[in-house]
């Protein structure tokens, strides 16, 4: 099957939901994701060996069938850049493989019979998030259904000593940068960058005290941060949209380094 061929199958492959609207008008959000794999006969893969930088309609093909499964790679523009990337790591560590930037015969049969997170909370709200810090995934269910499926870094666990100025004057701040397991909800938020005692938050949404989720610049393929929820910058963007105040968040697992 040709490239244009795996264009026509990925744009007549539909997911139950409606699709959002844009949010920032660059970036769709996912549409929701039905609670069924999809077959093999469903989708066909190209096959091509991708690496990081890749351009081209086979870069298409790869971030239109990671947001039909609610991952957001970012614009669909055939450029294999670091939104796609963070996308293309969740759906690995959500089938079980290592990851990499690299897409190559396993991620692309991944791609074709691909699994469902693991539901970390079976009798919670239809609405609700989940974060599996075993797995560093977010997974954001609406009305029962996968909204969206992002990479995450949560707190290293490592004590920290950080000094900043904080009210006018210049502090001492420490801690073990932990994230928390528990049942929490949605609190407040802010817009845009928020100036924290430990750094810089962007879009973040509070759900256990100081614990947000929000964007990063750096969310590295490991625990990182002082202990909130660190989420690549795209996917900050289009998460106040999707997840309201007073919605429950589930926090299980412990990653293993």
């Amino acid at each position: 099957m040709g490239v244009r061929q795996h264009l026509a199958v990925a744009a007549a492959v539909v997911t139950a939901g409606a699709v959002l609207a844009m949010s920032p008008p660059a970036m769709a959000a996912p549409a929701a994701v039905a609670q069924t794999v999809q077959t093999a006969s469903a989708w066909v893969s190209p096959g091509k060996t991708l690496k990081f930088g890749a351009k081209g309609s086979v870069v298409k093909v790869l971030q239109t069938r990671l947001r039909e499964l609610g991952y957001l790679p970012g614009k669909i523009d055939g450029r294999y850049g670091g939104s796609t990337q963070s996308a293309v790591w969740a759906f690995q560590k959500v089938n079980g493989i290592k990851p990499t930037s690299t897409i190559a015969s396993k991620t692309w049969r991944a791609l074709e019979s691909p699994k469902l997170p693991k539901v970390l909370v079976p009798n919670g709200k239809p609405t609700r998030a989940e974060v599996n810090l075993t797995t560093q995934i977010l997974v954001l269910y609406v009305k029962g259904r996968i909204k969206l499926i992002s990479h995450i870094s949560s707190g290293s666990g490592v004590p920290y000593v950080e000094y900043a100025t904080w009210n006018g004057t210049r502090q001492r701040f420490s801690g073990d940068a932990r994230t928390p397991t528990g049942n929490f909800k949605t609190t407040w938020r802010r817009d845009g960058w928020h100036k924290s005692y430990l750094g810089q938050l962007y879009n973040p949404i509070f759900f256990n005290g100081g614990i947000a989720f929000h964007g990063a610049l750096s969310v590295p393929l490991y625990p990182a941060s002082h202990g909130c929820v660190r989420l690549p910058m795209h996917v900050a963007e289009v998460l106040p949209g999707l997840l309201g105040k007073g919605v429950p968040v589930h926090v299980r697992g412990r990653f293993q380094r």
